[in-house]
C-alpha cells in the first residue's frame, strides 16, 4: 500500500496505530481491498514521492473491507456522488502499525533486484495498491531487515 508520506506517513500510523484505508478511487485498487484483502494479512507500507520512494514498514490488515465512508461525507475530497450507502461503490481496510524497516528499501533497488522483475510495483508503479506474493514479500523483509 502507498501514501506519499507527507499525506500520511508510516510514523503517522505507528502514532495513530490504526486508520481506514480511504479515499482510494481506483477500481482495480478498491478490488484488491474489497475482495483479496483479510483482516490478518500482512502489507508492506510504501512511501511514494518521497526522497528516495520505497518500501518503509510493516503494517496488517486489522478490519475487513468496509463501504470508504469518505464516499458519502460532502465535505470529504473523496467525496462520490454516485456512491449510495445501499450500494456503496468504494471500499477500504483498517490497517494497523506492525514495524519499521530497519532501513528503506528503494524503488531503484527494487527494480535492480532480478527476484522482483515480475513485481507489480515494477511493472505499474503508480497503482497505490497492490498484491505481492509471498515470495516477493520474504525478499522484501530480508532486504528491508527484518
Amino acid at each position: 500500500m502507498k501514501s506519499e508520506p507527507d499525506a500520511y506517513s508510516l510514523e503517522q500510523l505507528k502514532k495513530d496505530k490504526k486508520t481506514l484505508w480511504d479515499g482510494v478511487r481506483n477500481y482495480q485498487a478498491r478490488n484488491f481491498m474489497w475482495k483479496e484483502m483479510s483482516k490478518g494479512d500482512q502489507i508492506l507500507f510504501y512511501h511514494s514521492n518521497a526522497k528516495p520512494s520505497g518500501v518503509v514498514g510493516i503494517a496488517e490488515i486489522s478490519k475487513n473491507a468496509v463501504p470508504d465512508p469518505s464516499a458519502f461525507d460532502k465535505k470529504s475530497d473523496y467525496y462520490d456522488p454516485k456512491s449510495d450507502p445501499d450500494n456503496p461503490r468504494w471500499f477500504c481496510v483498517e490497517v494497523k502499525f506492525k514495524k519499521s524497516l530497519k532501513q528503506i528499501i528503494p524503488l531503484q533497488q527494487i527494480k535492480e533486484d532480478s527476484r522482483l522483475k515480475d513485481m507489480v510495483l515494477v511493472n505499474n508503479s503508480r497503482l497505490s495498491v497492490q498484491p505481492v506474493t509471498a515470495k516477493e514479500y520474504k525478499i522484501l523483509c530480508e532486504l528491508g531487515g527484518v
